[in-house]
């Protein structure tokens, strides 16, 4: 019997590699595993392919110096745009100046794989602490030729549009109402620029939004914007890996309605339906009117509320003790 492993991580509580290996360790034990940390195309989406193995010294999103680790091989280049440009690293949202944020250093990261000798560039979104519409990355990206020839791909984690950015994603990066209204405006004028100069309308775009804009900025430039969990999917052979598989175990954070519109529990388990491989779901906790028709098991039911916030990790075993004792 063979059991593929493909959560998620548990946001601000275990990375997706972390939640891979507490469940592979309980299911190790009684079957054939194999595992894979997945990604949405947000924040963790570089470990999914391995981590970093470069890091570079770029601008953070209030232009102080920050390390970002980036990934390299071939011609080709993984890049964390929260590794860069993230609101983690300003400490949250009360230390941010979300006018000011810029992706500058997500320019500089795209800009140093580009002389490194990269030709295809996937660019996870998400965890961002700017509203910029990607005008910070496209000035460090200056001359936009050195664009020419190199396939950009842009993994983003939400559908949202170009100009509601700022209103659905300001309040998250500290901005006030006034604030909103602001980089609103702003994000209107850069989309008027971005059809001026380059004739690309990123207000018709769907995802342009992601990254408060940068997705529209980059794919005013040419970038592909494509499903993040489908981006992710594809490049470590996901579809295979659950053809393969007797049972599927996925997992996040928090299970709710906005699991199964485009994250990883969703794409998991539709890949699952579509090979007809059982699956299960490990979670935080489940929130909202979510069909349970596939079975789903929590820390919280599983090994209690205070356990979970405690040990997490030890928190997932025992969820998945139990998972594997009903499944069985």
């Amino acid at each position: 019997m063979k059991v593929l492993i493909v959560p998620d991580k548990f946001k601000g509580t275990a990375t997706a590699r972390e939640v891979t290996e507490a469940i592979a360790e309980v299911f190790s034990r009684s079957f054939e595993v194999e595992t894979q940390p997945m990604a949405d195309g947000g924040d963790g989406t570089l470990e999914v392919f391995g981590g970093g193995n470069r890091k570079s010294i770029v601008s953070g999103p209030l232009n102080k110096p920050v390390e970002a680790s980036w990934r390299f091989e071939g011609t080709s280049a993984v890049i964390e745009m929260a590794q860069a440009s993230g609101l983690h690293l300003i400490g949250g949202k009360e230390n941010n100046d979300p006018v000011n944020a810029s992706t500058n250093g997500t320019g500089e990261l795209i800009a140093k794989a580009i002389e490194r000798g990269a030709e295809e560039i996937l660019i996870g979104l998400g965890g961002s602490a700017t509203t910029d519409g990607g005008f910070g990355a496209l000035e460090a990206l200056k001359p936009l030729s050195r664009l020419h020839g190199v396939e950009l791909n842009v993994a983003c984690d939400v559908t949202t549009g170009f100009l509601e950015a700022a209103e659905t994603f300001g309040p998250q990066k500290g901005a006030t109402s006034t604030q909103v209204k602001f980089l609103q405006k702003r994000l209107e004028r850069l989309a008027q620029i971005y059809y001026e100069e380059r004739k690309v309308d990123v207000t018709k775009l769907a995802m342009a939004g992601a990254a408060g804009g940068l997705a529209g900025g980059l794919a005013s430039v040419g970038a592909n914007l494509i499903n993040g969990f489908e981006a992710v999917a594809e490049n470590v052979g996901l579809l295979e890996l659950v053809e393969e598989a007797d049972l599927v175990v996925t997992g996040e954070g928090e299970v709710n309605e906005s699991s199964f519109n485009g994250k990883v529990v969703g794409g998991v388990l539709q890949l699952a339906r579509e090979t007809n491989t059982e699956a299960i779901v490990i979670a935080g906790q489940v929130s909202g009117n979510v069909d349970r028709s596939i079975p789903i098991f929590t820390l919280i039911e599983c090994a209690g509320k205070e356990l979970a916030y405690a040990d997490t990790r030890q928190a997932i075993k025992k969820t998945a003790e139990k998972a594997v004792c009903d499944w069985a």
